[in-house]
C-alpha cells in the first residue's frame, strides 16, 4: 500500500483502478498519473484502496465497469517504442 501511496503523492492527476481478484492473484489496484504512468500493486480487498483513495482524495474506479483510461496504453505504446538503454 505505501508504494501506491507514495505514487500518488509523487504525480499529478493520479487515478485508482480496481482489478477484481483472480484465481492467481488477490485484488489489485492500478494507479494512473496524468500521462499514464501507472504501478499495479495487490490491496487485499477493494474496500482497502478504497479508503486510501478517500484519505488522499483522488478518483477509484472498477477497471470492469470504467476500463483502463487512454493514456495508460498511451504510455505502454511509447515505452515499447523507446530505444533501449544498451
Amino acid at each position: 500500500m505505501e508504494a501506491l501511496i507514495a505514487f500518488a503523492r509523487s504525480r499529478r492527476g493520479v487515478e485508482f483502478y480496481v482489478e477484481p481478484e483472480t484465481f492467481a492473484t488477490d485484488t489489485t489496484a492500478v494507479a494512473i498519473a496524468h500521462d499514464g504512468e501507472w504501478t499495479r500493486r495487490r490491496v487485499g480487498s477493494p474496500a482497502v484502496i478504497i479508503k486510501v483513495a478517500r484519505k488522499l482524495a483522488l478518483p477509484v474506479y472498477d477497471v470492469q465497469l470504467t476500463g483502463y483510461p487512454g493514456r495508460m496504453r498511451a504510455y505502454n505504446e511509447r515505452r515499447r517504442n523507446e530505444p533501449s538503454p544498451d
